[in-house]
């Protein structure tokens, strides 16, 4: 009987260690990367776009993880049906998930957007955002323009990937040099 007290005793140690180590919020959004290694619109990595990535949580249970803003509104405008209960962006210098509601958005300047011209970065801090508007450009914006701008950038941001993906596969079949 104290040999298998000792197995329970000594299995609930282990699994208290397990569970201290999990993010506070268990693994809801904070390993999303680990679980969505990829955007599933574009392919790209989203341990590289960590900086830029986005969760959306749906109400049926599922999950979304997109490389940037502009892969999050295509998931959105293609399921206008489900219906998300949180949306989450990380925070452009920490790469942490915040609300996008709650997240400070910059719309525009001279660093390069991900999967746009027009780039929509997200921060957790207002004070980090206007840091960096005062650094790189750009304007301060809710998510509510934010996302309205990713939709109005939609047609030249999408011509634009498909023409810098048609380069490259030319490029790799030796059609073409580098410009």
């Amino acid at each position: 009987m104290q040999n298998k007290t000792a197995r329970v005793l000594a299995l609930m140690g282990i699994l208290v260690c397990l569970l201290w180590t999990l993010p506070p919020s268990g693994m809801a959004g904070q390993d999303d990367i680990s679980a969505i290694p990829h955007c599933p619109i574009c392919g790209m990595d989203r341990h590289q776009f960590a900086h830029s990535r986005m969760l959306i949580h749906y109400a049926d249970g599922s999950q979304f993880g997109a490389c940037s803003l502009h892969c999050a509104a295509l998931e959105l405008a293609y399921h206008p049906g489900k219906i998300p209960v949180t949306i989450e962006v990380a925070d452009l210098n920490t790469h942490r998930l915040v609300d996008v509601e709650t997240a400070t958005w910059v719309i525009g300047g001279k660093k390069m957007g991900v999967m746009t011209a027009n780039a929509k970065w997200a921060f957790a801090s207002a004070e980090d955002a206007r840091r960096f508007v005062e650094k790189e450009g750009g304007r301060i914006a809710d998510f509510e323009a934010a996302i309205s701008a990713a939709y109005e950038d939609m047609y030249k941001d999408t011509r634009m990937i498909r023409e810098k993906r048609k380069r490259m596969r030319q490029m790799k079949h030796g059609q073409m040099t580098p410009e």
